[in-house]
């Protein structure tokens, strides 16, 4: 597997290994600044991978935060190897998360639990978390959004199938469908729960206004950042109604 590195955004790095099998990006972004931010961790069987992608842009060592959404493999299966080797870094993540996850399952050092709208300097870049639970699914859900280069870190919304660009003003919201209708029909059926919470959620991600949307899985987008997020709740409602 390689990992590929492209800049999305001022200092902002996407990381992204394909794996052929699975017809899927893992996408890891890093944000390069006075205090390093990872945010996702790819699984434990990629953790080489993205040390390795990292080291090309920063000593991982260096690295002061490891963000991600939810408690899940992709998001932070490897966070106990990350903590090891950047002895300085602390997990970022909801209050739910730290308390109900990840302080007894990771158990390297305790996490930095954020509240709805704390914000976390990193030098130039401001990042404000956002409490998102169920969206894009589990309790412990939360988003960040850097203010500083209007990327918007949106976990698994906007996840999009195959081996796709780095960076698109293509139809993101459309391949997000194709890949909710293909689940449908198998094993990741309900993959995002709809909920009525969902759109109001999202309406406040799109307030935001973001110049740039970064998936875990699939391209990052560069476009109306704001009309994509609304039209996500059309689509879900559209799919999980059906």
């Amino acid at each position: 597997m390689a990992t590929i590195t492209t800049e999305i955004a001022s200092d902002v790095f996407r990381l992204s290994t394909f794996i052929p099998e699975l017809k899927l990006q893992f996408n890891q972004f890093l944000v390069r600044d006075e205090k390093p931010l990872l945010y996702h961790t790819g699984m434990r069987g990629l953790f080489s991978d993205v040390h390795a992608a990292v080291a090309r842009l920063i000593d991982p060592a260096s690295l002061r935060f490891i963000g991600f959404s939810h408690f899940e493999a992709d998001e932070c299966g490897s966070l106990g190897e990350w903590l090891t080797c950047a002895p300085r870094a602390a997990a970022v993540c909801s209050e739910i998360a730290k308390f109900v996850n990840v302080d007894d399952m990771i158990g390297v050092r305790p996490a930095r639990a954020l509240a709805d709208e704390e914000v976390l300097v990193t030098g130039t870049h401001r990042f404000r978390f956002l409490q998102t639970p169920q969206v894009p699914h589990a309790w412990d859900a939360g988003l960040m959004f850097d203010e500083s280069s209007g990327t918007l870190l949106c976990s698994d919304l906007f996840h999009q199938l195959d081996d796709v660009e780095p960076l698109t003003e293509n139809d993101v919201v459309g391949r997000f469908r194709a890949t909710l209708e293909n689940y449908q029909q198998g094993p990741f059926a309900d993959y995002l729960p709809f909920t009525a919470h969902t759109v109001p959620t999202l309406e406040r991600l799109a307030a935001l206004e973001p110049t740039t949307l970064a998936a875990m899985h699939g391209s990052a987008f560069s476009g109306d950042c704001s009309q994509a997020i609304r039209d996500l709740g059309s689509v879900m409602r559209e799919v999980f109604e059906a």
